[in-house]
């Protein structure tokens, strides 16, 4: 029951802190406009961004659930790709050979460079979007979960090998655990940008005229110099990406808190 209280302190303490920097943060912001008489049109407060997020939400909101439904989408279908591609490359150097430069080719070419092709290749707006998305989200997974398959125990291995272990048999009880922690790393940072992802193939989209989410809220905003509902769909986007960031940590602590040493503290 200690032990619970305990863990339940050290949370709490671990939310407070960031908490109190923001709200430092905010009140330095606030009255730095406020003193300075800052305009709205150049700097807006965070009262006024946050009266305008709530005068606005009926827009914001439903261009919200089409940035997540994109960002959402984006990071499965990396995930699932990705999670494939390793499994391919991890068994053989060959296979490795083959994959492995046109994974890297996806991850330095600009997504921006390719986005207005893929928007005119995939009739369908949202599945457009996705795959923008998925591009950008791809790597991370590919490179994290081969790195992982990849590093088992070698003692483990002759291990495997000596009871004559059948490949499938070596993959499940030996490279997949040793994997993990490399795969919710790279699920970490997949999460994050496949929100980049969304959010720059809305951009591209938005030009057309077919964007629907978040950055097409800011284009608007911005021809019609609303500058403190372009600071709110901002504000959105960011907790987005923290409440992504902070559910797959919270996914990794889950699964790995109980056996490995990089989450037990």
């Amino acid at each position: 029951m200690s032990t619970l209280t305990d863990k339940l302190k050290q949370t709490v303490k671990r939310a407070a802190l960031p908490v109190f920097m923001a709200c430092v943060l905010l009140g330095i912001w606030q009255a730095w406009t406020t003193l300075q008489g800052i305009p709205e049109y150049l700097v807006p407060s965070p009262w006024v961004i946050a009266k305008t997020l709530v005068a606005s939400w009926a827009v914001l909101g439903s261009a919200l659930l089409v940035t997540i439904k994109i960002t959402v989408l984006a990071f499965i279908s990396a995930t699932v790709l990705g999670v494939l591609m390793a499994f391919a490359m991890v068994q053989s150097r060959w296979i490795e050979a083959v994959l492995l430069p046109y994974a890297v080719l996806l991850q330095v070419t600009p997504i921006v460079a390719i986005a207005p092709l893929i928007i005119i290749w995939v009739k369908d707006p949202t599945a457009s979007l996705v795959v923008c998305a998925t591009l950008v989200a791809l790597f991370p997974i590919i490179s994290n979960t081969t790195i992982g398959l990849r590093s088992v125990n070698p003692g483990l291995a002759a291990y495997f090998q000596l009871q004559k272990a059948t490949r499938w048999q070596t993959l499940l009880r030996l490279r997949i655990p040793s994997a993990l922690p490399y795969f919710f790393a790279g699920l970490r940072i997949s999460g994050g940008l496949s929100l980049i992802g969304a959010v720059v193939a809305e951009f591209v989209a938005g030009t057309g005229g077919t964007g629907t989410g978040l950055a097409y809220q800011i284009l608007q905003s911005g021809y019609q110099l609303d500058i403190p509902r372009m600071f709110a769909a901002l504000v959105l986007i960011s907790v987005t990406g923290v409440a992504v960031f902070a559910s797959l940590a919270a996914l990794s602590r889950w699964v790995l808190g109980g056996w490995h040493e990089s989450e037990m503290r």
